[in-house]
């Protein structure tokens, strides 16, 4: 019997916007603050989705700690089709023909700049493999650990899954994107270097808060789910 739960399809609805929002903004601008590691003399550069996108990673843990990888799996996959569907939909707006005045004001290269990067195909690419290997990742070490530690020290689950699957998403992401040449290969180890620290350090900053999400929704929905008997294929949609 399918349960139905108060807050399963808001969290959906935030996971995806964070991620559509973070890919409109990974082409769009790479960041610097001018932080350098001093070790490795290595710049601290990022693209301008690592601002929001470890969020999503925060829901993902939220969406398996109290509903389990299977519903995660599901809302992983919804993610996966629509940010597939903006990458399409952008690449054939930009192949349309611009209206007179507005090439005149604007022009096709404006947009290109800001929005073909996304509906170029090494973006999309790299994107999507990034973020299906990365969020799967985390979804089954955090589902993985639950059953170990028998729910114990939320904390090691966040973070230890977190460690795990943004440095999939990071290393496959930025070296997809290169391949491709969305990113210069000159800036890649910065990138992945400063995506790695960044996510991480956002997901530990938020512990506490991810803590009361958890708390208040196992409450609220009556569902702490442990996956003794989960069938982990990814491939599967099966709730």
């Amino acid at each position: 019997m399918t349960r139905n739960y108060r807050y399963y399809d808001l969290i959906m609805a935030l996971f995806v916007t964070v991620l559509l929002v973070s890919n409109i903004a990974s082409s769009a601008k790479i960041v610097d603050w001018g932080v350098t590691l001093p070790l490795v003399n290595l710049r601290l550069a990022f693209d301008g989705g690592t601002l929001l996108f470890p969020i999503s990673y925060i829901f993902g843990d939220v969406l398996t700690e109290v509903y389990g990888y299977a519903r995660g799996r599901r809302v992983i996959w919804t993610g996966f089709a629509m940010a597939g569907l903006m990458g399409v939909t952008l690449w054939l707006v930009g192949r349309m023909p611009g209206e007179a005045t507005w090439q005149a004001a604007t022009g096709q290269a404006a947009y290109d700049a800001i929005l073909g990067g996304v509906s170029q195909g090494g973006i999309i690419i790299a994107s999507l493999a990034a973020y299906f290997a990365g969020e799967f990742s985390n979804s089954y070490v955090l589902a993985r650990m639950k059953v170990l530690t028998r729910g114990r020290w939320l904390w090691t689950r966040t973070i230890g899954s977190t460690l795990v699957g943004e440095g999939v998403d990071s290393m496959l992401f930025v070296t997809i994107a290169c391949a491709f040449g969305v990113f210069p290969w000159a800036t890649a180890l910065s990138i992945i270097v400063a995506n790695y620290i960044f996510k991480v350090g956002i997901e530990v900053l938020f512990t506490p808060i991810t803590y009361r999400i958890v708390a208040a929704l196992k409450k609220v929905e009556h569902e702490d789910y442990y996956d003794v008997n989960t069938d982990f294929n990814p491939f599967k949609l099966a709730a």
